[in-house]
């Protein structure tokens, strides 16, 4: 459950633990039991956060609608997408497959 800061009048502000459905409506104060509104006390702050970390909330929040596909290049060594054999998995002409280097027992699903 998320928290939410309150102002009381009275007392100043306090933070709540109320769920999403409850984060409007107003909230007792612990020390008076009045009830009060809730706030904003701080506002996001990007300017100041690390380079990496603000790209992280952009790429994040990009992604969220428009979903980037991985691309086929890993780079060097990659077996998914390298020209290359792999060399656990022989493949025969009619497509079965056979693993050399495991054990004999072993089958290919």
């Amino acid at each position: 459950m998320p928290t939410y800061d309150y102002q009381c009048e009275a007392h100043g502000g306090f933070s709540a633990l109320r769920s999403i459905a409850q984060r409007d409506a107003a909230c007792l104060c612990p020390a008076c039991g009045l009830p009060a509104q809730r706030v904003l006390v701080t506002a996001p702050s990007f300017a100041d956060m690390p380079h990496e970390t603000r790209f992280a909330h952009a790429t994040n929040e990009r992604s969220r609608h428009e979903p980037v596909l991985a691309s086929r290049k890993h780079g060097p060594g990659c077996s998914c997408c390298s020209s290359k054999p792999s060399r656990t998995t022989a493949v025969g002409k009619d497509g079965s497959k056979a693993f050399p280097t495991k054990r004999p027992w072993m089958i290919s699903h």
